[in-house]
């Protein structure tokens, strides 16, 4: 993205903001724009059509520090969070997904370390879309936590 158009997107409402990371291909500026993401540091990585969410080490993420691992509810924003931008990125969403509910399962602790996780549409109707959320540590076939999100899509 240029400076030019960095500007630009500085300047549009959110729902601007996402028209112009549609068109453009480029999502760092919605992202920039959620506090929450910022917070808890999430990144982000496009790999064709499938992203890979990364929650970077931080120490203001810990929720227990005698193992030291990760709080819960971070664990959980970050999957949830991850889960409303793969539909953003993927699907002609007007405004951020309404999150209709969201199912989470803790599988381990999740140690101060790297976080990834990854999001897959399973069904998407009309209106409604399903996602899976996997996140994990050190191997994909480890996973820390699992959820089942549904959505209400607002398209444009």
């Amino acid at each position: 993205m240029s400076q030019n158009d960095k500007k630009t997107a500085e300047t549009l409402s959110f729902a601007e903001t996402l028209s112009f990371a549609q068109q453009h291909g480029d999502f760092q500026p919605v992202v920039d724009r959620i506090p929450y993401a910022g917070l808890i540091g999430l990144q982000f990585q496009r790999l064709g059509n499938d992203v890979l969410f990364h929650l970077p080490k931080n120490d203001n993420n810990i929720g227990n520090p005698i193992l030291p691992a990760i709080h819960g509810g971070v664990i959980g924003g970050f999957m949830e969070l991850s889960a409303s931008l793969h539909l953003m990125m993927n699907m002609d969403c007007a405004t951020i997904p309404k999150m209709i509910d969201f199912s989470l399962d803790y599988l381990r602790a999740g140690r101060h370390q790297d976080t990834y996780a990854e999001c897959q549409v399973w069904r998407q109707g009309n209106r409604v879309a399903n996602v899976a959320i996997n996140a994990w540590q050190t191997s994909r076939e480890n996973p820390i936590a699992t959820a089942r999100a549904h959505f209400l899509l607002s398209r444009s």
